[in-house]
């Protein structure tokens, strides 16, 4: 890790998606298997049947009929997750002013309560939005690729767990160096194609 980190330099990793906590949900299912292009365009049909192109809150989404939501690209299995997020949300059984307020694994478990969010959305919302420190994906695919290529190990979840146990409480920045480390940029919430089942 340190030659990794003397070779790339500096970490870049910056937290804060685009728009509130709601957003960022609400685009990682938007975009879920999609290409960051298909995503986006997407969801910006979703937010044009909105008012004045103002945020999404989550009573829009409740009272947008089914059929529109389709309409802009969401699947029908998206189309209830979406709704599933906004509800929860509506009604303060999410409700993310004290979620963030509380740890990696209660934020993780209140994620993956809701439909269509499993843990690797949960995961990146807390790097990428929430800028926690010490997360530990091992569920991505290309964290697990470059532990391989860099320490000569099967990625089995004891290997994963113990190779980054020096590595705390800042695995997150790890996890940077690891996915530059495949000449690739981090990961996006929305694109779960990089996960894989540990």
């Amino acid at each position: 890790m340190r030659a990794l980190i003397k070779r790339i330099g500096p970490c870049e990793l910056k937290p804060g998606a685009r728009g509130d906590h709601f957003t960022t949900i609400l685009r990682a299912i938007v975009g879920q298997q999609l290409s960051s292009r298909a995503a986006e365009t997407i969801f910006q049909r979703v937010a044009a049947l909105h008012p004045n192109g103002r945020k999404i809150l989550p009573a829009d989404i409740l009272r947008t009929p089914d059929k529109d939501l389709r309409a802009a690209g969401l699947s029908g299995a998206k189309t209830i997750y979406v709704k599933d997020l906004a509800s929860r949300v509506q009604s303060g059984e999410l409700n993310f002013a004290r979620l963030i307020r509380k740890s990696d694994d209660d934020i993780i478990d209140a994620l993956v309560a809701v439909k269509g969010v499993g843990r690797w959305t949960a995961e990146m919302f807390l790097m990428f939005r929430l800028g926690r420190p010490d997360v530990w994906a091992i569920g991505d695919l290309g964290l697990r690729n470059a532990v391989k290529n860099l320490y000569g190990i099967e990625p089995t979840k004891p290997n994963l767990m113990e190779v980054a146990e020096p590595w705390r409480p800042w695995r997150s920045i790890a996890s940077w160096y690891l996915w530059r480390s495949l000449a690739n940029t981090a990961p996006s919430l929305g694109n779960e194609t990089r996960k894989v089942p540990v």
